[in-house]
């Protein structure tokens, strides 16, 4: 997903070299793409820096717990961490943007393609570890699949690398970004797509269109499926226990849609734009410009969500934070209390000499 900027080359012309500026059509000239509104930039550039500055504690934190666990790793463990793993690398890019959004592209071509592509891939993993939790809390709960734990162990980590690979693979697209100058009467420059191989509508449709397919619908539908089926199964068992998965389920789901599908329905609408299927003039275009980055950075605050609602809602999690600062307050006060006894015999080993 791109972060920054996503002018249509259909309207400027050819995707450009990073020396050239974008040559205007005389039939859009009054399009001339702007950077974002002074405050509208502030306000994004706060919130991509809300976003990263909650997203790598959390997630650094549920990743420590993981490694750190004494107790061996189920196949939902193994998926959230690489979880946390695609959103604290989504995370880490996060303050490059927030400064373009308020001086322009200024890191190069090259940091323009690669943390594009960085995003771009952990966008992809990160929807779809989040699928794989779903399909395996559905085969624990549903089927009680739970298997010897080398078994375990090895399929989840030739899943793990799969969806990596199918995630890189996906975000390759993403090299299509370049920096170039805003226009030849400006110095500020911004980061866009700029596709110079073929039709710049095809290449839109189709990764667009991937990333609809691959990063919203699919992993939403398998999601879905998965979960309801868990929950009538849920509903049909006793105990105080049930609420609480009950509860951590529906709560992955409707944070899903809410940070997601604004997002999504948003780049369907600028799609359509972009093919002339929408009647639209200049205003409209940059009020959907506009709307893409505020639900861009409402997208992207999933994931920061996500250590709260897989770690900090589920009991499992808050059990192991509860042990985790038991342990380090009790290693804090023998620490202490051995200091305090070497203090105490140092004194009077003194007092004996003097």
């Amino acid at each position: 997903m791109s972060i920054f900027y996503t002018f249509d080359e259909d309207y400027f012309g050819n995707g450009q070299n990073d020396t050239t500026p974008l040559v205007l059509n005389p039939k859009t000239l009054e399009c001339e793409p702007k950077l974002v509104e002074p405050t509208a930039a502030l306000v994004m550039c706060f919130i991509l820096l809300v976003i990263f500055l909650l997203a790598i504690p959390g997630n650094f934190l549920v990743g420590w717990l993981i490694c750190t666990s004494r107790q061996a790793l189920t196949s939902s463990d193994v998926y959230l961490f690489h979880l946390t793993v695609a959103d604290g690398l989504m995370a880490l890019t996060l303050p490059f943007f927030a400064i373009a959004h308020v001086r322009g592209w200024i890191f190069g071509d090259f940091l323009c393609k690669f943390l594009n592509l960085i995003s771009e891939a952990n966008f992809y993993t990160s929807i779809i570890f989040l699928a794989c939790i779903s399909v395996d809390r559905y085969c624990v709960i549903v089927h009680a699949l739970e298997g010897s734990r080398f078994d375990q162990r090895k399929c989840s980590r030739l899943l793990c690398a799969a969806v990596w690979a199918f995630g890189w693979a996906l975000a390759l697209p993403a090299l299509f970004h370049d920096a170039i100058k805003l226009s030849s009467n400006s110095e500020e420059w911004i980061c866009t797509e700029a596709f110079d191989i073929g039709s710049p509508t095809v290449w839109r449709l189709a990764t667009r269109g991937l990333r609809h397919i691959c990063g919203f619908l699919i992993p939403l539908i398998v999601m879905v499926v998965c979960y309801t089926i868990t929950i009538a199964r849920l509903l049909h068992t006793r105990g105080f226990q049930k609420h609480r998965a009950m509860r951590v389920i529906i709560s992955v789901v409707i944070a899903f849609l809410l940070c997601w599908m604004p997002y999504h329905i948003t780049l369907v609408v600028d799609t359509l734009l972009r093919a002339d299927l929408i009647s639209h003039d200049c205003a409209m275009r940059r009020l959907v410009s506009l709307a893409l980055d505020v639900t861009n950075g409402l997208a992207l605050s999933h994931s920061c969500i996500n250590p709260f609602l897989y770690a900090f809602v589920g009991e499992k999690f808050r059990k192991k934070m509860t042990l985790f600062v038991q342990r380090n307050l009790r290693l804090e006060r023998l620490s202490v209390s051995r200091f305090s006894r070497s203090t105490s015999v140092t004194s009077e080993g003194s007092g004996t000499v003097f």
